[in-house]
């Protein structure tokens, strides 16, 4: 039996942009737009042309994509004025898209306090605005803004909408819960009910996360007859963010009441570059990845149980509903208190280190993890570290450098300003290859002087670290008061984009932060292969 088609929009360039603390130059969105081309999307939402600079200038120069059509976003035409003397249409008339997207007002609340114009004044537009869009040659898609809210409220109204987008030629007519706070039955049942009138061939859905069920209401529209998913990467958007085709995607194609039923642009090879596409955007925000987002996070195929570990290395089905590779992700087996000599197996068999499973040293190794861990350490989330306590605890870590000492000073005074101002002064002393180095470094903080200091000078080392960024810097006080013992993790990153995390624990916070500074640099130089002393 043939499979029916569904077409995936993403709108991460335009609604995701709406995020709070999110801004997209040209080239980011150019960049994303190639991955999401490469992953197999319908259509890319790349913004609004004439409401931003940045919007205006990419619709301009439109940069061709392999399968996927541009899209445009813009608004029905201004209510009072005509298509030709609406300067807003004109900017999406004259966007270099293959498609633009429209929304149009479907709640009679929003049509008369918000437009201020009668219902059939906005039906007008609606006709009228879809069918400009038809007779330029290009695909038209209206977004039916709040029609599931517009449809409790007024249900003939509402319907008169999207019949009316249709009737007008719109390819797609996507009704949008965009305040997010419908739920998957009253979704499954409104959408059945346009689907009487609007083939679900033509009708879409556009859904907002505002009750965490941005994924189940598009799967519900499916399943009532719609045949479009629009949705962003990562779940970006306003408030809660919109419906997460990182998940819907996987979901469509490795569950089988979906798989069986339809297929999308989106291959099984294609769909194995779903985790990088969701990193890569990440990096682009210079934000660290959500480690718990399904089928793509760093922990949605981690594993800490012993006995969970042992299962999974029998049989990965015993505890994963989908093989990680399928998505482009990994399984990880955590080391941990709670670790058995499988997840350390796992784990070295993972770093590359061949060790005989009844080798004596994976007990020690074992316990040398849990007593760390009473104290305060946590290999779970420090895989760096943990590699260099194994490597050292089995006779093969290089000595690189030997610190000698280091000493930090924090003077508060007023500069030459008059201002007060604190300063922080660290002066590192290390041996490399018998000879001893001194560096000194100035920063905004102790941490900050002594990270400086001691990547200023490490000698024949220094091209390995050129390109190390520390990206992230966490604190966990694991006892009271002001002598309290504490845990600093520190999230690294190289010129590639690779990241990894490095755990220092001590009742000295500079002295915790200083040894994951020593793990971090010491990773690098053993992972890029530096030459031994």
């Amino acid at each position: 039996m043939a499979r029916e088609r569904l077409s995936l929009y993403d709108t991460t360039l335009r609604d995701g942009a709406q995020t709070h603390g999110v801004d997209f130059s040209v080239e980011d969105k150019w960049l994303i737009a190639r991955q999401l081309d490469v992953l197999g999307l319908d259509y890319i939402e790349a913004g609004y042309p004439g409401a931003n600079p940045t919007d205006t200038r990419l619709f301009a120069e439109a940069r061709p994509l392999g399968n996927a059509r541009l899209t445009a976003f813009g608004m029905t035409k201004r209510p009072g004025r005509s298509i030709s003397n609406d300067p807003g249409f004109q900017a999406l008339l004259a966007a270099k898209a293959e498609a633009i997207c429209l929304v149009a007002k479907t709640w009679d609340f929003h049509v008369d306090v918000v437009l201020g114009i009668s219902l059939e004044e906005n039906l007008d537009a609606i006709k009228e605005s879809a069918g400009a869009i038809v007779a330029s040659g290009r695909e038209a898609l209206i977004d039916c803004e709040h029609f599931f809210d517009g449809y409790k409220a007024n249900p003939d109204y509402a319907l008169s909408c999207a019949k009316t987008a249709y009737a007008a030629g719109a390819r797609w007519v996507v009704l949008c819960d965009t305040n997010g706070g419908s739920l998957p039955e009253e979704v499954e049942t409104i959408v059945a009910e346009v689907a009487k009138y609007v083939p679900g061939d033509h009708l879409g859905i556009h859904v907002h996360n505002d009750t965490d069920n941005g994924v189940a209401n598009s799967l519900a529209a499916v399943r009532a007859g719609a045949r479009q998913i629009q949705g962003t990467l990562n779940g970006l958007g306003e408030r809660c963010g919109n419906a997460n085709l990182t998940s819907i995607i996987p979901t469509l194609m490795l569950k089988s009441d979906y798989a069986e039923r339809f297929e999308t642009g989106v291959t099984p090879e294609k769909l194995r570059t779903l985790t990088h596409a969701s990193r890569i955007l990440d990096e682009v925000l210079n934000r660290a990845p959500n480690r718990h987002a399904p089928y793509v996070g760093e922990s949605a195929f981690a594993h800490k149980g012993g006995i969970h570990v042992s299962a999974v290395q029998k049989d990965p089905r015993t505890y994963e509903h989908v093989p990680p590779e399928a998505v482009g992700n990994r399984r990880k087996l955590l080391v941990s208190d709670q670790a058995g000599r499988s997840n350390i197996l796992a784990e070295l068999d993972r770093i590359g280190i061949a060790i005989p499973k009844d080798d004596p040293r994976i007990g020690r190794l074992l316990d040398e993890v849990k007593e760390r861990e009473a104290v305060g350490y946590a290999y779970e989330a420090a895989d760096a570290s943990f590699e260099l306590l194994a490597r050292r605890m089995l006779g093969n870590v290089p000595q690189f450098f030997e610190v000698d000492s280091f000493r930090v000073l924090v003077e508060r005074r007023h500069n030459a300003s008059g201002d007060l101002v604190t300063v922080s002064e660290a002066t590192v002393k290390v041996r490399i290859d018998g000879q001893t180095v001194m560096s000194v470094g100035e920063g905004n903080g102790p941490v900050n002087a002594l990270d400086n200091a001691l990547r200023k000078d490490l000698g024949p080392y220094q091209s390995f670290i050129k390109d190390l960024d520390l990206v992230d810097y966490k604190v966990r006080i694991l006892t009271g008061g002001t002598d309290a013992v504490t845990r600093v993790l520190i999230e690294s990153r190289d010129g590639v984009g690779n990241r990894w995390f490095t755990v220092g624990v001590s009742p000295n916070i500079v002295d915790a932060s200083f040894e994951a500074l020593l793990d971090s640099i010491n990773y690098k130089l053993i992972r890029d292969g530096a030459p031994t002393p």
